[in-house]
């Protein structure tokens, strides 16, 4: 990184850079990672997070006292474990695992803590966040309000009933956040999986592969959940949920910045050595251009992500910040992916690396945690309020 860190951040991040260079970009070729299925298999995962808690660098954007590093070290330090697509899951820091360690530290009881949270910053356990809800019944989507899912208090526990989409990680994973409606409004539920409450309808194929157990539609049945594994109060799940939202926003563009540097420097590679016309494809102006162009984005994706940073690590919840930074990362890593793609020609639509596997990955970004027009939706309602009342003033 090009801005100013701390000493500690620094040291982690260039741990982190060498294990994901040295240890898990060799993984890259293992015919265990579903290139274009569901992600690696759990038993890949835990071989590498074994090699990451022997080399230090498992989970290290939290640290042994269990307080998270700022969000401007975080941003160092995630950006390396992206080099790979494998890194984050290597080093405990991929989603949505990063963001529910996040909402644990900052809302769950002492128990609820030891119980689901512990395991997930050890690497022990993997997560999933159960929001998302089948479009096609009108459930929540990017509009949370729209939830289905309700709950209902029966003695000492909640019973929960609904669909839920798109939960990535939901096949394997022992720890789930589940929200749902109750007569106060949103609530969110901490539950041990599997459960035979929760069942998985189908894992989804999606343009996205780097994540274990892919994306799942799920039916929740009858799931009967102790009083003790609500987070908060009834009624609070929306606010809860505005905790993890922009961090976890941000955590997004931190490690697929990480996964586009690493494709410019293999498209670079690729210019610089390949001949064609007499010289090598980086002289050409078409060619060279684009990675000009690249390089200029790569640095305006940083400072976005550390301007971003800066505001959340001074207490705000950075909602807006965070929503213009989702639109404006995205955005430019699409190109940017897209570029070392052209750059490489045939070679760049193969599998022969991973420029192939970052551009589909950045390409789903795009929608995931609210796709581009919703968020630039929400900044013009908030234009349009800020304007109106300038002029009531």
């Amino acid at each position: 990184m090009t801005v100013a860190i701390s000493d500690r951040a620094s040291e982690i991040a260039a741990r982190v850079e060498t294990f994901v260079r040295e240890q898990i970009v060799p993984y890259e070729k293992d015919p265990r990672f579903e290139v274009h299925g569901h992600g690696p298999t759990d038993e890949m995962v835990a071989e590498m997070r074994a090699k990451a808690r022997a080399a230090g660098v498992l989970t290290p954007h939290i640290l042994a006292d269990g307080a998270h590093l700022s969000q401007r070290e975080t941003a160092a330090v995630l950006i390396k474990s992206g080099l790979s697509p494998l890194g984050p899951l290597a080093c405990n820091t991929m989603a949505p695992d990063e963001g529910n360690m996040y909402l644990l530290g900052h809302v769950a009881s002492a128990e609820q803590k030891d119980r689901f949270l512990k395991p997930l910053i050890a690497g022990e356990a993997r997560s999933a966040f159960f929001m998302t809800e089948p479009a096609a019944e009108g459930g929540a989507g990017s509009d949370p309000s729209m939830m289905q899912t309700v709950c209902h208090k029966d003695g000492d526990h909640w019973v929960i009933n609904g669909r839920k989409a798109f939960i990535t990680g939901a096949q394997g994973a022992k720890v789930g956040i589940i929200m749902a409606k109750s007569e106060d409004g949103a609530c969110m539920f901490l539950v041990d999986l599997p459960d035979p409450a929760i069942r998985i309808e189908r894992v989804l194929d999606t343009i996205d592969s780097s994540m274990p157990g892919g994306h799942a539609v799920i039916q929740i049945e009858n799931l009967r959940v102790s009083a003790d594994q609500m987070l908060g109060a009834s009624g609070e799940g929306f606010k809860y949920a505005q905790v993890r939202l922009s961090p976890a926003r941000l955590s997004h563009c931190m490690r697929w910045l990480g996964s586009c540097i690493r494709a410019q420097e293999i498209a670079t590679a690729y210019a610089c050595t390949r001949q064609a016309f007499g010289k090598p494809l980086i002289d050409h102006e078409g060619v060279g251009f684009m990675l000009a162009e690249n390089r200029i984005a790569l640095q305006q994706c940083e400072l976005m992500i550390d301007w971003t940073a800066s505001v959340l690590d001074g207490g705000s919840l950075g909602t807006v910040e965070s929503s213009m930074a989702k639109v404006a990362v995205s955005e430019q890593l699409m190109k940017i992916a897209d570029n070392c793609v052209q750059v490489m020609g045939g070679t760049g639509v193969t599998g022969d690396s991973i420029v192939e596997q970052v551009f589909r990955e950045i390409r789903a970004f795009r929608i995931y945690d609210g796709p581009t027009e919703v968020h630039k939706w929400s900044l013009a309602k908030k234009i349009k309020r800020d304007f109106l009342k300038g002029q009531a003033a």
